[in-house]
């Protein structure tokens, strides 16, 4: 009984513990989340307090440093967003979204670095990859080229802002893909 004791006592001493440093642990994450947020909350504040005073209408469509800024990472833009997409599954919910909807010629807007390459199903005839910054479609250029031969007549690639895209007659594709392109106008 005098040894049961013992162990009872040690097993609620580490019940303790492990519940003090869980809470620990929590406290940290929801104090440390809650400063990142509000201050990336406070930094746009801060940018839409300027526009403000300048009187002037900001469009992030025709912000000039849009693309500059996607010149700037598009050398480790798939290294940073690789992993995040990976976790929450979005390539295979783009080749499942790809497979169930692309068909025919396909225009890509904002494509980017070209994530969407090798996912397009054999429903689709030929890609046309168009972003705004050469630099993200200089990494899709080289996806396509390390595909076959076959591969990599389905794809051209096009510098051209999806804002203006004239140079395409109307019906020229069945489908038109733009994937989280929305998030960055």
């Amino acid at each position: 009984p005098h040894y049961r004791g013992q162990t009872m006592a040690s097993n609620t001493l580490r019940r303790v513990g492990l519940l003090a440093a869980g809470g620990t642990a929590y406290g940290a994450a929801t104090y440390l989340t809650y400063h990142y947020l509000t201050s990336a909350k406070a930094d746009r504040d801060a940018a839409n307090a300027r526009i403000t005073e300048s009187g002037s209408r900001f469009s992030y469509v025709a912000n000039p440093n849009r693309t500059e800024t996607f010149q700037q990472i598009a050398f480790g833009y798939d290294d940073q967003i690789g992993k995040d997409e990976f976790v929450m599954g979005i390539g295979l919910m783009r080749r499942a979204l790809l497979f169930f909807h692309a068909k025919g010629n396909v225009l890509e807007v904002g494509a980017g670095t070209g994530r969407n390459i090798g996912k397009y199903p054999s429903s689709v005839s030929k890609v046309v990859l168009t972003d705004s910054s050469n630099k993200m479609l200089e990494r899709a250029k080289r996806k396509i080229k390390d595909m076959s031969a076959s591969e990599q007549k389905q794809y051209e690639v096009v510098v051209a802002d999806s804002a203006d895209l004239s140079q395409y007659e109307d019906g020229s594709f069945e489908t038109v893909v733009d994937t989280f392109g929305v998030l960055f106008v």
